[in-house]
């Protein structure tokens, strides 16, 4: 016997669009079946009823032949003959009459009937639970969305308490009328088969005891099939009881289940949290700008395929692209109206799509799957490992630490190195093979710091002798007074995102480097808060400098900048490496990471300019032609190119060399 169809019923309570499509497959073939046993019905009544009818006529004409006999014909004699004549022919037309009428009630009782129940018990079932797992849904929706909206600030537990309940029943309420339609539209298959041949068994049989004369021919023809047909039928109910007892079993398996499967958010305090995830898939809610300040929040069906993030309204076939994920970062968000939101930023470091996740658990598995898919470790032979691996890299590399100094003891480095080149080759199998690997660069699993105070302003105090700085009122001028006398002063508005220790300064990729685990860092434990600062660029130092009290919370030697460059696709992060000598002799490489409100390609170029003031102060005539091909202001400083460009179209900055005040 051919296969039957079936809806999982493990799946009800999942509810996903791709459920959702194969229900609708299921739906489409019950209003199909509706309307063609509607059809079928009426073909069958109208046998039924042209039967019904030849019974009727029949015995109007019986009566109307003993009816002879009683008609006053003037010239009726000799119709004694005729009328006997008729009285058999009534007799036998009242044996046939009698026929008809066993056939009429054989039709009635074995086809039409048998028809009808099917089509009043079975299909209106099965619309009638329709109808109810549409409420059901609606409910869900309903309740999702009303808990979708508890506000994050002045939190009610009473209220949340409730709608939480309310979203408990609600889910299943949803749960049990999903599974009550879905054994309903399973069970439609076996009885459809079993509608469409019982019905006309009957017709067969009546048809067989009407022609008597005819029912050893006729049966002679039909036994065989009725018979494998009766076998079938049985064989169909047989397994119709097995399945429908399968299905009774597995229903009050799946309803037995904990109430926390319908809760949502149910393991806020610890939740078992997977961050080697390279795919996910669920329900999302999508923010929507509907004018300049105001948002809607819509409920989808989100997945991943590949390296792109899908989306799925219900009753569509098939998902459409939303975001393409490859080289995309993505970070917790912090919304005034929602909870466990985060957003994902394109390459070009534009703002993408925020979304909002149901739980705090849903929350931070789709922002480490959907980093671990922009770094395309699904593209790997064994995308598991390789997120298992870097995921394991990025807890070390966060370890807190009060200095550079103190460098995390990591595994062999003859292990760690070989671990990393498995890393790269699974990573990136198109990258050139000039190009340094990343364990060439940064050793794995070093330490990032997130803090403003740097390491190396306390290498300074500790090591060099130099005046600390009293961070509570001790002006610039006092602590610096080369400030002054510095022929080049320029201010810009940074961003602190984060420091580490680096092997060589031999290359800018080393900055690269440091900027690519920085963020990934930040995106993996949804650090987002950075502090602001004004980064002075003079021909002698870099400092670092708080924008509320003025004080210097860094000072670095120009001399001891020996790398910098500006992020080659975002222009606003920038980096440079600083070298400090050590206690032991030795010399420290860290590498600074900054995010800039203008271009960090101009702070380069003053860096860079700073660097070339250093090299010509001991050539007095370089210096001149210097100071000539350069614009000066009124007191001998420096104004860089590109301020000078500016300025040429009357747009003036906001920092302008020694124009700008700390």
């Amino acid at each position: 016997m051919p296969a039957v169809d079936k809806l999982l019923l493990e799946e009800a309570l999942q509810d996903s669009p791709q459920t959702r499509s194969l229900l609708s497959v299921f739906e489409e073939d019950a209003s199909t079946l509706t309307d063609y046993t509607n059809q079928l019905l009426q073909a069958m009544q109208r046998v039924y009823g042209a039967q019904n009818e030849m019974c009727l006529a029949t015995q109007q004409l019986s009566k109307q032949l003993l009816a002879y006999e009683k008609q006053n014909f003037a010239l009726g004699k000799g119709d004694e003959e005729v009328i006997s004549t008729l009285h058999y022919f009534s007799k036998v037309v009242d044996e046939l009459n009698v026929l008809h009428t066993e056939l009429a009630k054989q039709l009635a009782d074995t086809m039409v009937l048998h028809m009808i129940q099917f089509r009043e018990k079975d299909l209106t079932e099965v619309s009638t639970l329709k109808d109810l797992f549409g409420l059901a849904s609606s409910e869900h929706d309903l309740s999702m969305a009303k808990y979708s909206r508890l506000p994050k600030k002045r939190e009610n537990g009473k209220v949340k308490s409730e709608v939480v309940k309310e979203v408990a029943a609600a889910r299943r309420k949803q749960h049990l009328s999903s599974l009550q339609y879905y054994c309903a539209l399973n069970a439609l298959q076996y009885r459809k088969r079993v509608a469409m041949m019982e019905p006309m068994m009957g017709f067969a049989h009546g048809q067989i005891n009407f022609f008597k004369k005819g029912a050893e021919m006729f049966s002679r023809n039909m036994d065989g099939l009725l018979s494998s047909t009766a076998d079938m039928v049985h064989g169909i109910q047989v397994e119709l009881d097995a399945e429908a007892e399968k299905m009774r079993v597995s229903q009050q398996e799946l309803l037995s289940v904990d109430e926390a499967a319908y809760t949502p958010d149910s393991d806020v305090a610890a939740p078992q949290i997977n961050r080697n995830l390279i795919q996910k898939a669920g329900y999302l809610n999508l923010r929507n700008k509907t004018g300049l300040v105001t948002t809607t929040w819509e409920r989808l069906y989100f997945f991943t395929q590949g390296g792109n993030l899908m989306c799925q309204p219900r009753g569509a076939v098939a998902g459409g692209l939303i975001q393409d994920l490859d080289n995309c970062s993505v970070m917790a968000v912090d919304c005034e109206d929602r909870r466990y939101c985060f957003q994902i930023t394109t390459p070009n470091g534009k703002s993408g799509i925020t979304l909002q996740a149901e739980s705090r658990k849903e929350n931070e598995e789709w922002i480490c799957a959907i980093n671990n898919i922009s770094r395309q470790i699904y593209l790997t032979d064994n995308p598991e490992a390789v997120a298992l691996r870097l995921n394991q890299t990025a807890l070390e590399a966060v370890t807190p630490i009060t200095s550079f100094g103190k460098k995390t003891e990591s595994a062999s480095p003859s292990q760690s190195v070989k671990n990393s080149e498995t890393e790269n080759d699974n990573i990136s199998p198109k990258a050139a093979a000039g190009a340094p690997e990343a364990e060439q660069l940064i050793a794995p699993g070093t330490p990032i710091q997130f803090d403003i105070v740097l390491p190396a302003t306390e290498f300074l105090d500790q090591n060099r002798g130099s005046r600390r700085i009293n961070p509570f009122g001790e002006t610039e001028d006092e602590a610096f007074p080369e400030a002054e006398d510095s022929l080049l002063q320029q201010m810009f508005i940074v961003r602190f995102l984060g420091s580490m220790a680096v092997r060589t300064d031999s290359t800018t990729e080393v900055i690269y480097e440091a900027m690519r685990q920085v963020l990934a860092a930040r995106a993996i434990h949804n650090i987002f808060r950075t502090t602001e600062s004004h980064l002075m660029v003079t021909s002698q130092t870099l400092r670092l400098i708080d924008p509320q009290t003025q004080v210097t919370r860094a000072n670095f030697e120009l001399t001891s900048v020996t790398q910098f460059a500006a992020h080659q696709e975002n222009k606003r992060l920038v980096g440079f490496v600083i070298r400090t000598p050590e206690s032991t002799g030795e010399e420290s490489l860290s590498t600074y990471i900054f995010e800039s409100n203008s271009e960090g390609e101009k702070i380069c170029y003053a860096i860079n300019l700073g660097k070339e003031i250093i090299e010509v102060q001991k050539d007095p005539e370089a210096l001149a032609q210097l100071m000539l091909s350069i614009p000066l202001t009124n007191d001998g400083k420096f104004i860089l190119l590109s301020d000078q460009a500016d300025d040429s179209n009357g747009s003036p900055r906001e920092n302008r060399g020694a124009e700008s005040e700390a």
